[in-house]
């Protein structure tokens, strides 16, 4: 696909084939929903206009969804007067705009994630999103969990399957739980899920991936409903969503490439690359992070922040925003 032949699409308004999918929230859940970054001055508060100018470029990117926070917004790091702080400037901001607004609950305890899940719906938020409890292993525990989450609002919930949550257990919260009926997997081999996933639930249960989006072109073919990646880059993710549902197969692959040439590298430098992103196209003012730099990945040295710089401008003829 030449860069004339993908404006013209762009032009075309080729981009609104998130369907809508059942659920109480206004707005489509499907389709591609980064996980926003979290941005922070220099004096380590939380940057309430760049989180919501995140927002306003993910609608820009025409992306279908965004959700905050979750793992890789540092959500832990996160004091409670910054989550509701930033949840109602999230969620008011997403009223105005395209992107279903997805708001993240999990917390230290139950009764924290029972009140985030009530802010958010008062907030104005689509859906709400929850991993489950730290540290907590017992099925029976973890599905007290989400049927107390569930119970708090009547907003359609997601549950991000990790760790060793296995296909029964989230067969078994579907079923127990009225609005559950989203999950962002990412235990075990979601590729190898969705089939027993959708036919237990006559598809009833709409999956999701995160990982980057790695699989993105694979998930499609196989009937995902959505991915998670990180929000820098995911107008390219949505551009191969939409030429996909739009039949052009190969037009999306070439696309898809465009981000794929990311994905290795930001999964090297860790979160701080992909707020460095988000700092080189204007979204954010600074790039700090507050989450410990992982063991396995590397320092974003002068180097990796040129290699970055370069593929962004590599890429530059497929960003839409």
């Amino acid at each position: 696909m030449q860069r004339r032949e993908f404006l013209q699409f762009l032009s075309a308004g080729a981009f609104s084939l998130a369907l809508p999918a059942q659920g109480t929230g206004s707005k489509p859940l499907r389709g591609i929903f980064p996980i926003g970054q979290t941005p922070f001055t220099e004096s380590d508060k939380l940057d309430l206009d760049a989180l919501v100018e995140q927002v306003r470029f993910i609608d820009r990117g025409r992306v279908h969804g965004f959700v905050w926070p979750q793992i890789a917004s540092e959500w832990s790091t996160l004091t409670e007067a910054e989550r509701l702080e930033g949840a109602e400037a999230v969620a008011s901001v997403g009223k105005k705009l395209r992107p279903a607004i997805v708001l993240g609950v999990q917390g230290p305890d139950l009764a924290t994630a029972v009140r985030y899940a009530k802010h958010a719906e008062k907030a104005g938020a689509d859906a709400i999103i929850s991993l489950p409890p730290a540290r907590q292993s017992d099925p029976k525990a973890v599905l007290e969990y989400f049927k107390e989450v569930g119970k708090a609002t009547e907003l359609p919930l997601f549950l991000q399957a990790v760790g060793d949550i296995g296909v029964e257990a989230i067969l078994e919260m579907y079923k127990t739980v009225p609005t559950l009926r989203y999950v962002k997997d990412e235990a075990g081999q979601p590729l190898a899920r969705i089939a027993p996933l959708r036919e237990k639930t006559s598809g009833q249960l709409k999956v999701f991936t995160g990982s980057h989006g790695r699989t993105l072109i694979d998930e499609m073919q196989r009937g995902f409903s959505g991915s998670m990646p990180a929000a820098a880059f995911a107008d390219l993710y949505a551009a191969a969503w939409d030429l996909w549902h739009a039949g052009r197969r190969k037009d999306a692959m070439e696309v898809f490439a465009k981000a794929a040439l990311f994905i290795t590298e930001v999964g090297a430098y860790g979160i701080e690359a992909l707020k460095y992103i988000l700092y080189l196209r204007g979204v954010f003012k600074t790039y700090g992070t507050r989450e410990r730099q992982r063991e396995m990945s590397q320092v974003l040295d002068s180097t990796g922040k040129q290699v970055l710089r370069e593929m962004l401008d590599f890429v530059k003829p497929w960003l839409r925003a």
